[in-house]
């Protein structure tokens, strides 16, 4: 099928014929293989693994974003930020984690305490696709 993979930060595949996509979302995590249904999901924070024709695995990490599944089989995941699992430096994660929950914890406003609960959410998610 083909597959596309996008983040303002780079293309990580584009219109790239793969077996299977696994993907997180705020509905649960599910796998997008050839001919599944049309769909439109919203990405949670975590791990994109793609599938390849030639039997490799890529795992992508996303701090959020969408992924449609189109009538013809085409698959698209647009990401708000990603990056190949591999590249992640898991003591970097935890610092990030860990300024995040210090904004958590002295945000004073309603806004400033919900874009600090979503910085959580995204580190949290970082820390885990790192081990």
């Amino acid at each position: 099928m083909a597959f596309t993979l996008a983040a303002a930060n780079k293309v990580f595949y584009d219109s790239a014929n793969i077996r299977q996509v696994d993907v997180p979302s705020f509905s649960g995590a599910f796998g997008i293989l050839p001919k599944h249904v049309p769909t439109l999901a919203v990405l949670k924070p975590g791990v994109v693994t793609v599938y390849e024709n030639d039997g490799g695995l890529k795992k992508i990490f996303v701090s959020s974003g969408t992924v449609t599944v189109n009538e013809d089989a085409s698959v698209q995941v647009l990401a708000e930020e990603a990056h190949p699992v591999e590249d992640l430096d898991s003591s970097a994660c935890r610092e990030i984690l860990s300024n995040a929950q210090n904004q958590l914890s002295s945000a004073s406003g309603d806004t400033d305490r919900a874009e600090a609960a979503i910085a959580v959410e995204v580190a949290e998610a970082l820390v885990k696709a790192a081990e």
